[in-house]
Order: C-alpha cells, then sequence, then structure tokens
C-alpha cells in the first residue's frame, strides 16, 4: 500500500504498462521524487473509478477540465461529471464518440449539456484517457473490462504531455 491508501501498480499489470506508457510520452522525465506519479490499477481499494472520480471532485471549485474521453461508463461518466464545477471541454473519441450515434446520443448530449460540458467528437481511437483538471494530469488505462489503471501528476513534463496531447484532440475533433 501506498501512503494515501491505495495498491501501488503491479510490476506487470495495467498500472505498470501505463506508467510505461506515460514515461515513453514524456521522454523519461517523470518529474522526479518532488512532484511524484501516483498510479492506482483495478484491484486496488479504493479502485482507478473511484480514484479518478475522487481527482475530480477535489479540484478546487473553479478548475477547468480539458481531457480526451475513449470510453464511457455510465457509473464513472457521472461520478466525473457531478464533480465538474469550473469549465468543460471533453472530446470523445473511439467507443465513447460512437455512443453518440443512435438514440443514445441524445440522452448523452443532454446529460453533459446539464452539466455544462462543451463536447466535441473525435473519429480515432485512444487507448488512454487524458484529463486535465486545474493544474494536475490524470490519464486512464483502459482495456476490454473498462477502466484498468489511473495515474496522476503535477509533474511539469507530464502535465505538458497532457495538454498537448488535449490539443491536438481538439483541434481535430467536431462539436456534437
Amino acid at each position: 500500500m501506498s501512503d494515501d491508501g491505495s495498491r501501488p501498480a503491479s510490476g506487470d499489470g495495467p498500472g505498470a504498462s501505463l506508467r510505461a506508457l506515460v514515461e515513453s510520452a514524456v521522454g523519461g522525465d517523470l518529474g522526479g521524487p518532488e512532484t511524484p506519479v501516483t498510479v492506482v490499477e483495478r484491484g486496488g481499494d479504493p479502485g482507478p473509478a473511484a480514484r479518478l472520480s475522487a481527482l475530480v471532485e477535489r479540484s478546487d471549485g473553479g478548475d477547468s477540465v480539458v481531457g480526451v474521453i475513449p470510453r464511457i461508463d455510465p457509473s464513472l461518466a457521472r461520478g466525473v461529471a457531478d464533480g465538474v464545477s469550473g469549465e468543460a471541454r471533453l472530446v470523445f473519441t473511439g467507443s465513447a464518440g460512437d455512443r453518440f450515434d443512435g438514440p443514445a446520443g441524445a440522452a448523452i448530449r443532454s446529460v453533459l449539456d446539464a452539466h455544462g460540458v462543451e463536447a466535441s467528437r473525435h473519429g480515432g481511437d485512444s487507448p488512454m484517457g487524458v484529463l486535465l483538471v486545474g493544474e494536475r494530469a490524470i490519464v486512464g488505462l483502459f482495456d476490454e473490462r473498462g477502466l484498468a489503471a489511473v495515474l496522476w501528476s503535477d509533474a511539469p513534463p507530464v502535465r505538458e504531455w497532457a495538454a498537448a496531447t488535449c490539443r491536438r484532440f481538439l483541434a481535430a475533433a467536431e462539436p456534437v
């Protein structure tokens, strides 16, 4: 267990894979010991979905949220949406973007509108979700069962990578 009660990522699980992906994306610079990177994977208590919701809720009241969302899990979406109190701009890609088609699309747009979320749709896909909540970068790794691991950090290299990722997806997305 880590000092915050979460289960650290095991050496070969989804948490370790997520950490390796982010480390590769930032050129190996995760910011050093003064700005730790925390990873929680499925099976921990609390798990990645609960931890993600808590991270968004703990943000300062006016924190903006910008992100790339590749999957929508209704309970996870509700928890995150309820925690957003500032400006929110989200890009839905992959299966999350596909949910805007058909009868569910109108309901999803209605919920997003009710929470003041500016939503866009990107035609590509991503195995990772990326959120910037204020000054914190949050990255989630998805597998066939849903959110497998979540990583968060205030480290400048991780925030800069997350911001660039969000800008890239936002620039190529269409409003829904």
